[in-house]
């Protein structure tokens, strides 16, 4: 990393010297070092100062635009949208909510995918012209149950 890049980054992450050395684990003379040019950065210190700047998140292009905000100990994504720790939590609490009440009360739902990428299966010779998926009520499982049922009493 080039020096003015270092400097630059510094100065985006950190409001003083004295922030930036507790931060690195150094003596604040040792930043005042780097930041003057007088000695070559610790190349730790290089890649540290890049995690900072991309918010600790992994560089892979799955992450892009999104970052971590440590003053308000939350996840920001692209769009803007905040999540806190405890948010995200409880998404996993929702979905098994969610999987309960399904199985509660019965209903097989199963969404209609916008981005089908394989091709719609044949039925009957032909291709059907959009994916069916609808709720299952109660009065068609107990329908569907007691036609196997017949279908099992007349087998030999």
């Amino acid at each position: 990393m080039l020096h003015e890049s270092f400097v630059k980054l510094f100065w985006r992450c950190f409001d003083d010297i004295h922030q930036g050395a507790a931060w690195f684990h150094v003596q604040p003379v040792t930043v005042k070092r780097w930041l003057s040019g007088w000695m070559d950065v610790n190349p730790m210190a290089e890649k540290l100062l890049l995690i900072r700047v991309r918010g600790y998140l992994p560089d892979d292009t799955r992450w892009t635009g999104f970052r971590i905000d440590e003053e308000r100990c939350v996840i920001i994504t692209p769009e803007g949208r905040m999540f806190s720790p405890k948010e995200l939590d409880s998404v996993a609490l929702r979905f098994d909510e969610y999987h309960q009440l399904k199985r509660m009360y019965e209903l097989d739902y199963i969404p209609v995918r916008s981005n089908v990428v394989t091709p719609l299966p044949f039925r009957g010779g032909r291709r059907i012209k959009q994916p069916q998926s609808d709720t299952v009520t109660k009065e068609k499982k107990k329908m569907y149950r007691e036609k196997a049922k017949k279908r099992l009493r007349q087998l030999p």
